[in-house]
């Protein structure tokens, strides 16, 4: 089984208020997440909505493909840069807990990331406009 996983996050102030956005698809089928928080960063944000496509995926194994606008969480992963700051214990790092999070859930599956301009990402996960990160709400 294959699954594609569209992924959004934003917040509004840097910190302040965000939220994220998530699109699974996988053949016909399509599940859709997201969350809102009063106090967060784009960073964390960004990171969350990928732990939050990966933990939701019911067997091991799945080989997916993230599809993402965040340079922070693609090359963080397709760089390497991730399993350096684990091997530090993330010393200095951003979002440690987020990070310890996400490589537990990484390490289940076969996954791989896909960096596309942010306007491509967030297509999939505004589901018609029913969602936006909070730094483009009126």
């Amino acid at each position: 089984m294959s699954v594609t996983i569209y992924t959004d996050g934003a917040a509004s102030g840097n910190p302040g208020p965000g939220g994220y956005g998530v699109v699974m698809e996988s053949g016909k089928h399509r599940k859709e997440l997201w969350e809102g928080f009063r106090n967060t960063t784009n960073n964390r944000m960004e990171l969350w909505a990928v732990i939050a496509g990966l933990e939701s995926l019911k067997f091991p194994g799945t080989e997916v493909t993230v599809v993402s606008d965040s340079k922070y969480v693609v090359d963080a992963v397709e760089k390497g840069w991730v399993f350096q700051w684990e091997k530090k214990g993330f010393a200095k790092k951003k979002n440690p807990d987020l990070w310890k999070r996400f490589l537990v859930v990484y390490r289940k599956h076969k996954v791989r990331f896909h960096w596309v301009r942010g306007t491509t990402a967030t297509r999939r996960t505004r589901r018609k406009g029913q969602w936006r990160p909070p730094s483009k709400q009126s």
